[in-house]
């Protein structure tokens, strides 16, 4: 097969606590009218799964792709049902719900799915004194969660962290969580949709819940909650960049890794970029042109697209900022560059999981 960058199809979350952000600020079009709360620029979710909108592919399911050629679309000895990468796009206008995923042991043994939901957000815009809540404060047992939720008294257990643009925050699953408002949010996670949640309403549409499903929902959340997990915002590290492209990992895990790259107008190369798994690659700025093989692609304002591992490089030409996501090797793709751009170990272990 003759590969080459994949367009997807996007599925919109129209959520009560979503903005005109995207649209607006972002530069997305061919959105709906009333509040986009979420694109999902990769997905392969049961119900909302990714079709193939351009080239000889075109209409084929991401998931046909995935099972038919999981080594030239996902990457070698890659194999799974599903694509593992979930990425999106998310206006914090108004707060999300206090929530949580639950961690792959609990999505198999509670759930009946393959996986949880270990995600990271990379905070895209957000206004000076904004806070998010990752975790809950030392000291919080089970029993004071409980009280704490059906009380809805929710700062009386979490942590709040200050949220600064550029800052990303790797959340392991099992952490409670939630941020909002005015909070613009570049997201990347295991695929799953699975999540607990501790309000009184619907995030779908802000209607109320009865007192018997709440209480349940408040039970299956205390069951997959991680008490130890209280993640901090890390503002990337620095990564070797060839001529003069500036590159920053965001974080990284064993689930995915994220990096930043700025590319100035004044730069007379691009960033070529190899690789051997899938890439995800998200503009956060003014359109930019994706040279492959075979030929170009101009990749428009908040736009995606999913590179197959058979495409082995991509070249990025100035001006861009963009953002990509991958399968990361923690030892080649995180530790080694990081280690050569002069990080001490214990600052790359701080960017996630699995980097003691």
């Amino acid at each position: 097969m003759d590969w080459y960058p994949l367009r997807l199809t996007t599925p919109v979350k129209q959520h009560v606590f979503g903005g005109r952000a995207i649209p607006d600020q972002l530069g997305r079009g061919g959105l709906p009218e009333g509040p986009v709360a979420e694109t999902w620029e990769v997905s392969d979710v049961d119900g909302d799964g990714a079709r193939i909108g351009n080239g000889p592919l075109a209409g084929r399911p991401l998931r046909q792709l995935t099972l038919e050629h999981p080594e030239e679309l996902v990457g070698r000895g890659r194999h799974g049902t599903r694509f593992p990468l979930l990425t999106k796009f998310i206006d914090g206008h108004r707060p999300l719900p206090v929530h949580l995923h639950p961690d792959d042991t609990a999505a198999r043994e509670r759930e009946g799915e393959p996986n949880g939901k270990t995600e990271a957000w990379h905070i895209l815009d957000a206004p000076p004194g904004t806070v998010a809540y990752a975790g809950v404060l030392p000291g919080v047992d089970r029993a004071r969660l409980r009280q704490t939720l059906l009380d809805q008294d929710f700062e009386a257990v979490l942590r709040r962290l200050p949220v600064r643009p550029g800052d990303t925050l790797y959340v392991p699953a099992g952490t409670l969580h939630r941020f909002g408002p005015d909070t613009l949010v570049y997201e990347i996670e295991q695929t799953s949709d699975l999540q607990q949640h501790a309000m009184r309403h619907r995030m779908e549409d802000g209607s109320a819940l009865d007192e018997a499903e709440w209480r349940a929902n408040i039970e299956a959340l205390l069951a997959e909650w991680r008490p130890d997990a209280r993640p901090d915002f890390h503002p990337g590290l620095r990564l070797p960049s060839p001529d003069g492209a500036t590159g920053r990992m965001l974080c990284a895990g064993p689930y995915f890794a994220l990096e930043r790259w700025r590319v100035g107008a004044q730069t007379p190369a691009p960033l070529v970029r190899p690789f051997d798994t899938a890439l995800v690659l998200s503009n956060a700025g003014p359109a930019v042109t994706v040279a492959y093989g075979a030929g170009s692609e101009t990749l428009g304002r908040a736009e995606t697209l999913l590179l197959p591992a058979a495409l082995g490089r991509v070249e990025i030409h100035g001006p861009a900022d963009v953002l990509l996501g991958h399968l990361p090797d923690l030892d080649r793709d995180v530790r080694a560059p990081l280690l050569a751009a002069g990080h001490d170990p214990a600052a790359i272990a701080a960017l996630g999981e699995g980097l003691d």
